[in-house]
């Protein structure tokens, strides 16, 4: 990985911070809860609220929705965003939400904290280079099926454009289990504190597809270095345009966020004594 001129990690550059509206990733520990979609201005400021009162300090939401059926809810675009954008001024939570065309980047780079690159586009070179010219920071996701010397390579697309704040975010790979909607790969987030000095978190929700296992999912994530999760939280799941089978309750985050803090402020114990 020797090509891996800006997002390898170096003696100077052991570890990257940057800004997200008020939150500094990779200092403070990432909690970005919210629905897979914004559905209204209603439903996701209410979300907005439970959540921040649960313990994230960042939102999301869908407002531009790449879904397998062209005939499923394909989100409220820019409306969208301007929900976001309310919500988040009400609650203070900054947020993030995806982007899937590069007609689209400097619209929710207006409106957004921070900038979602999906599973689907992680190899979208052009997205990828607009994204990086935007000048916000981005989330990438790893694709379906990718190497991790592939999905470093396009956070290096994102770099390149002279856009220093990338974060990776682990949200499951496609194998040979059914019994889960993917395979969150925990050990990858060990893996990458290794190769780059870049933050990533974990997304359980992505990455287990089930409500049960998003909370040992979390807790594991935690004692593998994740910088940070993302959850799915819907004020009301059954009623969900997108992913409610796998989406919190505000109820069930607040018991997720309190085991969390336990387990972090656990970790960092034992990477202060050098036991790990």
């Amino acid at each position: 990985m020797s090509d891996l001129k800006l997002v390898g990690k170096s003696d100077a550059r052991v570890k990257t911070t940057f800004k997200a509206g008020n939150i500094e990733i990779g200092k403070d520990f990432l909690m970005i809860a919210g629905p897979c979609s914004v559905e209204n201005e209603e439903q996701i400021i209410q979300t907005a609220l439970k959540v921040k009162e649960a313990g994230a300090n960042m939102l999301r939401g869908g407002a531009y929705k790449p879904r397998t059926s062209p005939y499923d809810f394909q989100g409220l675009g820019r409306r969208g965003l301007e929900y976001l954008k309310k919500a988040s001024e009400i609650t203070g939570l900054p947020f993030v939400t995806e982007v899937i065309d590069t007609r689209d980047v400097y619209l929710v780079a207006e409106y957004a904290d921070m900038l979602q690159i999906g599973a689907r586009n992680m190899q979208n070179f052009s997205l990828l280079q607009e994204a990086g010219r935007a000048g916000k920071p981005v989330m990438l996701k790893n694709g379906l099926f990718s190497t991790i010397n592939e999905w470093m390579n396009c956070a290096e697309y994102i770099m390149k454009e002279g856009n220093e704040k990338v974060l990776f975010c682990e949200r499951g790979v496609r194998t040979v289990e059914t019994a889960t909607r993917n395979t969150l790969d925990l050990s990858i987030l060990a893996l990458l504190k290794q190769y780059s000095h870049l933050p990533v978190i974990s997304d359980p929700s992505h990455g287990t597809g089930k409500i049960y296992l998003i909370e040992p999912m979390s807790l594991a994530s935690v004692m593998a270095g994740a910088d940070g999760l993302m959850i799915e939280v819907h004020i009301s799941p059954e009623n969900a345009l997108s992913d409610g089978d796998q989406s919190l309750t505000p109820e069930q985050y607040r018991c997720v966020c309190e085991k969390v803090v336990k387990t972090k402020q656990f970790y960092d114990s034992l990477q202060f004594r050098g036991k790990i």
